[in-house]
């Protein structure tokens, strides 16, 4: 793979190239595409989506959305530094006019969508609608699908259906957002479908980042990007664009750090045990006399938290450089953070908010909610748009249908895109929507 291909400015339904010398600098098409996710209903959506714990009353408790513009600023301080040492490395990129900021922008905007197509209840969301297919009712769905369109549905990705949000033609919107495909690249973190699941352990393919109802679009973005293809003429799947990874290390470094924040304040986890994790992590760039000057353990919380941040994003940087050209080859199969000499107390750290917090009481109560919800959910809105389609409409369809958006009350033409864009319409709700709706629907 070779950066200027990478650092792609084209669009959806671009015929010609766009130069990066001819970027208007007050508005950098690269931002361009950090203001269209801000401005998205999907984006303004996260606001009510659970990150850690749903459905929390709290005020300090972080949602989907605090959630991503944190990692977007963590994202943007990686795609900066990294940025700034390929520029002097590659002068050819310098001579087409790019810059430092370009780096920074790319990152922070695809860190900015990386959860954007993920379900209300957290992970558990995307488990639950797997779930209904797999053993509840939506069984029945399986012989009218194919193999990969079935995988697809029983193991339902939010990383796949940011995709689909960011890039699905509508009547008058064609390519969706109409991103650039820089951009799209650095938020596919998982260039391949859903089968074969994961064929090696490279981490392009722990997971898969594409429906099938978008792979000829995908194919186009890879083929443009100049990704390297890893599958085969049956099975679509590359090697990451390279700044996924930064991408990624921006999520793992929010969620390792801030996750764990969430878990004190909720008082899950005992403060004076988590500064003793935190002043491990930070043991190497911690001033001990201003530390101690700290009156309050939470100014000195935030103060730990901050440089345990900065020490991440200088050691997920140094590791991506140190690794340029094996990334560039197709050829690092970790992540960033797996390889930092700090894995041990980020692993401490993870497996401590993983006992005391993901698996807590509350957290597990909320999340058995969440999938009588979307399973609630699921069941009548695919039973009345499959009877729409099939124009054995009741008086119940009928009023279901019109609480759905105008735009998918008319029925797609296959079986597997009435599905998907059900479990689409499930996956854009909010916590507080989707049970406003499920108890609705039970009177």
């Amino acid at each position: 793979m070779n950066w200027i291909q990478l650092l792609s400015l084209k669009r959806f339904g671009d015929t010609q190239h766009r130069a990066r010398k001819d970027q208007d600098e007050t508005r950098l098409g690269f931002e361009v595409d950090y203001d269209r996710i801000i401005f998205s209903d999907s984006f303004r959506s996260l606001q009510d989506k659970t990150q850690v714990v749903p459905l929390s009353k709290t005020d300090f408790v972080h949602t989907r959305l605090t959630h991503s513009l944190e990692v977007s600023v963590v994202a943007r301080s990686l795609g900066r530094t990294v940025g700034e040492k390929v520029l002097k490395k590659h002068p050819e990129l310098v001579e087409e006019g790019y810059k430092m900021n370009d780096f920074g922008a790319i990152v922070a905007t695809a860190a900015l969508a990386h959860d954007i197509g993920n379900p209300p209840f957290g992970h558990s969301g995307e488990k639950a609608i797997g779930e209904y297919f797999k053993n509840g009712n939506g069984i029945k769905f399986k012989e009218f699908l194919s193999k990969k369109q079935w995988q697809d549905i029983i193991d339902f990705e939010g990383n796949a259906n940011g995709f689909r949000l960011l890039t699905e033609s509508k009547n008058g919107s064609e390519g969706g957002l109409r991103l650039s495909f820089a951009t799209l690249g650095a938020f596919m973190k998982y260039p391949k479908e859903s089968l074969p699941k994961k064929p090696t352990s490279h981490i392009a393919d722990k997971k898969y980042g594409v429906f099938q109802s978008e792979v000829p679009f995908f194919k186009e973005v890879a083929t443009d990007l100049g990704l390297i293809s890893s599958g085969n003429n049956e099975d679509i799947s590359y090697r990451r664009h390279p700044l996924a990874y930064l991408v990624e290390a921006a999520d793992d470094i929010c969620y390792t750090i801030i996750d764990f924040e969430d878990g004190i304040n909720l008082g899950v986890i005992e403060e004076d045990f988590a500064l003793e994790y935190l002043i491990k992590l930070v043991k190497d760039t911690i001033d001990s006399k201003k530390y101690h000057q700290l009156e309050f353990k939470k100014d000195r919380l935030s103060y730990l938290r901050a440089l345990a941040i900065g020490t991440l994003i200088s050691e997920a940087s140094d590791v991506f450089l140190k690794n340029e050209d094996a990334i560039l080859k197709g050829e690092y199969p970790f992540s960033l953070l797996d390889k930092c000499k700090y894995e041990a107390q980020i692993n401490d750290i993870i497996k401590l908010s993983v006992e005391k917090i993901y698996r807590s009481r509350e957290v597990i109560e909320k999340e058995l909610v969440g999938y009588n919800v979307i399973g609630k959910l699921l069941d009548v809105f695919i039973t009345s748009i499959n009877n729409s389609y099939e124009n054995t409409l009741t008086n119940y369809d009928r009023l279901v249908l019109n609480l759905l958006p105008e735009s998918l009350q008319k029925p797609k033409e296959t079986m597997y895109l009435r599905i998907l864009s059900i479990c689409g319409f499930v996956a854009s709700l909010t916590d507080g929507y989707a049970l406003q709706l499920y108890k609705k629907l039970n009177g």
